[in-house]
């Protein structure tokens, strides 16, 4: 669940990360993607929380991720390796400051 102030100007930024609309929106300070069969990512109307989330999101190829994002308009900081060179990484931040971190394993 990612807290937010502004729902329709997050809905939108998290539709350019996501590559597509919400796929429901249960209520109106309410806005959900279903990302896998058991994963959801929720975005609520919480002014008081706004910016306090970390979400990761797992991709197969960072670089090609990376590249997407761009041409929808969205830059992440520059890839990381971490875990001894098994994972990478790159961050990128919504308009509320929630921290979304795109992940791809290595081997």
């Amino acid at each position: 669940m990612a807290p937010v102030t502004d729902l329709p100007r997050a809905t939108t930024w998290y539709t350019h990360l996501l590559g597509r609309p919400a796929d429901t929106h249960p209520m109106p300070s309410l806005a959900e993607w279903q990302l896998t069969p058991d994963t959801w990512l929720q975005l609520f109307h919480s002014p008081e929380h706004a910016g306090s989330t970390l979400i990761n999101i797992g991709v197969p190829d960072l670089d090609s991720a990376l590249a997407e994002l761009a041409e929808r308009g969205l830059e992440a900081d520059t890839p990381q390796e971490g875990a001894g060179g098994t994972v990478r990484f790159a961050a990128l931040h919504d308009p509320e400051g929630n921290r979304a971190t795109l992940i791809e394993g290595r081997g």
